[in-house]
């Protein structure tokens, strides 16, 4: 029986076939070896179904999406790319900036004359002190699966989140400060509001501080995390800001959008 050369299917089965293979091994060692697969592979269908089989949307989805592979790797990339956000793995992943008083410390919730976290699943956060104790994370984003041409072109929102709390028998005052760097690392832009003072016998409850950077400079490769406190009493212990589930996470919505969009039928 004569050998049937794959390309003979139909269009539509080969669509298939391409739908089940892994995202990148389709742009590096499918997409180049003939011209039908590469027209194949760049079909805006492909990438919808592919969004559709991985959950990413739903059949009854009407949203406009600009560029259906750019979301599909944006949606398969998306996670916290923070580690060790609360505390779980005690102060692993960070890097300690200042660590005055008598240092970071990590404790278990509620804590002493403080609250719930308003997630259940987070059960512990960072403690800080008398005098200043900061701590931060570098990304590189490259590192973590982003390439250069989704920065630059289409420069995905950027999310910040951070919570803190204060006790609620002292006052203390938090710090954060969120900067997107180039390779080598000048700032392009940057996040630091002032220092929030919370003062003492406050309600203890835990407040989200978030931020989200768009439209920012291309050539974005690190970004640099930091956040911390003092206490305004200057008590021995850990009576300054508490704080835990930080997260930074590339959206997979651009608000800067490469080009119109047009609905696709």
């Amino acid at each position: 029986m004569a050998l049937v050369s794959i390309n003979q299917l139909p269009e539509s089965i080969l669509l298939e076939v391409f739908t089940h293979l892994p995202a990148r091994q389709l742009l590096l060692r499918c997409r180049p070896v003939c011209s039908l697969w590469r027209d194949l592979i760049d079909l805006v269908t492909l990438w919808k179904r592919k969004c559709l089989r991985e959950g990413y949307v739903t059949e009854d989805r009407d949203q406009c999406v600009a560029d259906w592979k750019v979301f599909y790797f944006l949606c398969s990339l998306r996670r916290n790319l923070l580690r060790n956000p609360c505390a779980e793995e005690d102060m692993r992943s960070w890097k300690i900036d200042s660590n005055g008083g008598d240092q970071w410390k990590v404790e278990s919730l509620p804590g002493a004359h403080g609250t719930d976290f308003p997630d259940p699943k987070v059960k512990k956060y960072f403690a800080t002190s008398y005098e200043m104790c900061l701590k931060s994370q570098m990304i590189d984003l490259k590192a973590e699966g982003y390439w250069e041409e989704l920065l630059d072109k289409f420069r995905p929102d950027i999310v910040v989140k951070d919570w803190f709390a204060a006790r609620a028998d002292c006052g203390c005052t938090y710090h954060i400060r969120v900067q997107l760097a180039s390779a080598n690392y000048i700032v392009l832009a940057s996040f630091e509001p002032p220092p929030m003072t919370v003062h003492q016998w406050n309600d203890a409850r835990w407040t989200e501080v978030s931020h989200t950077f768009s439209d920012y400079p291309p050539g974005v490769r690190h970004i640099l995390f930091q956040h911390g406190g003092k206490d305004t009493q200057f008590w021995a212990g850990w009576y300054g800001p508490r704080v835990t589930n930080s997260s930074i996470v590339i959206s997979h919505s651009m608000t800067r959008s490469p080009a119109p969009c047009v609905a696709q039928p």
